[in-house]
């Protein structure tokens, strides 16, 4: 048995299918065949049920646990002999939603790349469950996720929070609030009770964070009247920024979208029980795989820029952001 061996046979298991395997490894049917019947012969059992379809026995899952802990050992040995040999060269496997990807990759990248100028990096981009179980089999060293519970052998180290918001622009107040648009501003900049904006019209968001504001119309007793309805929360920002409807937004899509927000747009924090309602970003990795020298600049790169992101105010995150502080302080 090699830890070779032990690594085709994990690569099987992910996809059940050999030609697919070899295919995506780039050796052959024929090699990767041999390294699973070597295994077999060295445990004296089947690892896999050929028929109908590829599918792991009992012992096989075994198997499969015993290889993936020592994939991740050997990594792990191979990435602290790098660094006693102080290699600077090397590859970052990192994850995040495309939201935060395009928030945080445009300002930190530069400041990394000037002291780690021959080290890859690898974006994956997708939601925190798909990002967590990446993470959990080693396929990347670290990943930003909305956290929905406790997960075994994952770290977490909390980023911010991301503050949702109200934008309404001050044409559909006028439209809609012409007798009191005064006083509705200046209650709502302490926080939006939804019940106050119920004449307007909405772009409701049908994924996570639209089920968070739901609950704001809950709170207020009544369902808004919708304009639009998609899972896209910059798409329903920008139809928002027409001042046909009342859109929602956060911290981070904000940021993204400095310099490009309509200077008429208000930006109010949603309340949820008289607190700010927000969603806590974090950063996870495996407690169980070690991250070399280069990583974790990465990762202090990564809690260093959020850490700023989360001081900002609305004022300074709708015009200049982060950018020219984070690359004269970074």
């Amino acid at each position: 048995m090699d830890t070779l061996s032990l690594y085709y046979f994990s690569e099987v298991a992910k996809d059940l299918h050999i030609t697919r395997t070899a295919s995506r490894l780039f050796i052959s049917q024929q090699t990767l065949s041999n390294h699973i019947l070597r295994l077999e012969e060295h445990f004296g059992v089947k690892l896999l049920d050929r028929k109908p379809n590829l599918s792991l026995t009992y012992a096989g899952e075994y198997v499969l646990k015993f290889a993936q802990k020592t994939n991740c050992e050997s990594a792990n040995l191979k990435d602290i002999i790098a660094d006693i040999q102080q290699e600077h060269i090397g590859i970052i496997l990192f994850g995040a939603s495309n939201l935060r990807m395009v928030t945080l990759m445009p300002d930190i990248l530069p400041v990394f790349s000037a002291r780690h100028p021959h080290v890859e990096i690898r974006l994956s981009d997708g939601y925190s469950k798909q990002l967590e179980e990446l993470v959990l089999r080693g396929e990347l060293d670290m990943a930003l996720i909305i956290p929905q519970g406790n997960i075994p052998k994952i770290k977490e180290s909390p980023l911010m929070s991301d503050q949702i918001y109200l934008c309404v622009s001050d044409s559909l107040l006028e439209k809609y609030y012409s007798d009191n648009t005064k006083e509705i501003k200046e209650k709502a900049k302490q926080g939006v009770n939804l019940n106050d904006f119920s004449k307007l019209p909405f772009c409701i968001l049908k994924n996570r964070i639209g089920n968070k504001i739901n609950k704001c119309f809950d709170e207020a007793g009544f369902s808004p009247r919708i304009y639009t309805t998609c899972t896209n929360l910059q798409i329903s920002e920008f139809i928002g920024f027409t001042g046909l409807a009342a859109a929602f937004a956060t911290r981070t899509s904000l940021h993204n979208l400095r310099g490009a927000i309509p200077k008429d747009m208000n930006i109010f924090p949603l309340h949820y029980n008289n607190n700010p309602l927000a969603e806590i970003t974090c950063i996870i990795q495996h407690e169980e795989r070690y991250l070399r020298r280069y990583n974790l600049y990465f990762y202090e790169l990564v809690l260093s820029y959020f850490q700023k992101l989360d001081q900002l105010s609305v004022e300074q995150l709708v015009t200049s952001g982060l950018k020219n502080y984070y690359l004269e302080q970074g």
